[in-house]
């Protein structure tokens, strides 16, 4: 077919798929991003902590470790070129006990191989004359840690696509596709107005419903659509004024980072996410689990008052693993796994998809050797 009606369908309008878009749109091509909820970055990218992570932690060669640094270093000029607000506060991640320390050593490691930029080893009294209400035996400080305003990021990639001659179009669900003769595909999109689209490429980057997308495609191989884990993950807010102007992390949990502090862009204090896996989605956050999160919060900052913690949000995360598993690399699967000429499919963006986005899109670009 000689004729498409768009270049490229990118199937959902969170970070990660308007990042893509933005990507396939600065190559000149012709892009529609299809989303089935009303509005743009409604799934799993406004139920985050809006942290900019600085790439320490994650294995050697993996693609997290290689798009979280690159996908920071863009963010940022990104964020800068487009007056969207963000705070570049550094983060300490703190050994709350003697036998916490030697763990310091091998994130310092692990992030000194990555490639972070300024990581240094904070003594105990280094740590405290940077947040005196902490309570840590040592820390690592990463300074190009920060938090910003995702929905202002992804206002901004939707802009960029639409300047480019693209259309990022809201309560519109993917339906299916269909492989053309001669390459391309027939993709089926529903909601008020259903359409039928003709395209020269596909990109699937629903977040959570990034299997059901790909049971969708035909003669996508049953085989490598991976399974689907619900991780849930709660915040708590705090009432009272914010102990301290750094992100804090405690060393990381078993297939998360844990629950950490963070200072909005309001100013306010949030605490989150811890994780807990669901068998279906499920936003509500019960208030009797702020006993769990005060306890887990004084180990780092004893001085929380009794009560100050409210229930704030939750989000969900894609996993691609399920409890006590390791936990999986990030899947950018392009024709050399599914064998479907010009599609790349996504599975398990969760933390750090909002970080690596703009790198995540750089690297679907040239999956499809573009």
């Amino acid at each position: 077919m000689a004729e498409f009606d768009f270049d490229a369908v990118v199937v959902g309008a969170g970070a990660v798929g308007l990042a893509t878009g933005y990507a396939l749109s600065q190559r000149g091509l012709t892009v529609a991003v299809l989303e089935q909820e009303k509005a743009i970055g409604q799934g799993v990218s406004s139920r985050n902590s809006e942290v900019v992570h600085g790439g320490l932690y994650y294995p050697t060669g993996s693609l997290k470790a290689r798009l979280c640094v690159q996908g920071r270093r863009r963010l940022y000029a990104f964020l800068d070129a487009h007056h969207v607000t963000y705070d570049r506060c550094g983060k300490l991640v703190v050994a709350t006990a003697p036998d916490e320390v030697e763990r310091l050593d091998a994130i310092l490691e692990q992030a000194r191989t990555n490639d972070v930029e300024g990581m240094a080893r904070l003594s105990k009294a280094q740590a405290l004359a940077l947040e005196p209400e902490l309570k840590c035996e040592a820390a690592l400080i990463s300074p190009q840690s920060g938090v910003f305003d995702s929905h202002g990021y992804m206002l901004a990639l939707q802009g960029e696509i639409e300047a480019a001659g693209g259309a990022v179009v809201v309560s519109t669900p993917f339906e299916g596709a269909v492989p053309l003769d001669g390459g391309g595909f027939e993709v089926r999109a529903g909601g008020a107005e259903p359409a039928t689209l003709t395209v020269r490429y596909l990109v699937t980057a629903p977040g959570l419903s990034a299997q059901k997308v790909a049971a969708e495609i035909e003669g996508f191989p049953k085989g490598e659509i991976p399974p689907l884990h619900y991780g849930k993950g709660r915040y708590f807010r705090l009432q009272g004024k914010a102990p301290f102007a750094h992100l804090i992390y405690p060393p990381p949990i078993h297939g998360a980072l844990g629950t950490h502090y963070r200072r909005d862009l309001g100013g306010q204090a949030v605490f989150g996410p811890d994780l807990i896996f669901v068998d279906q989605i499920d936003y509500s956050v019960d208030p009797a689990a702020a006993d769990d999160f005060a306890r887990y919060i004084r180990k780092f900052w004893p001085g929380l008052p009794d009560g100050a913690l409210s229930p704030d949000y939750a989000g969900i995360r894609p996993k691609l693993h399920g409890p006590d598993e390791p936990q999986p690399d990030f899947r950018i699967d392009g024709p050399e796994r599914h064998g479907l000429a010009g599609l790349v499919a996504l599975f398990g963006i969760e933390s750090p998809g909002l970080t690596s986005s703009l790198a995540i899109g750089e690297e679907v670009a040239g999956k499809l050797g573009l």
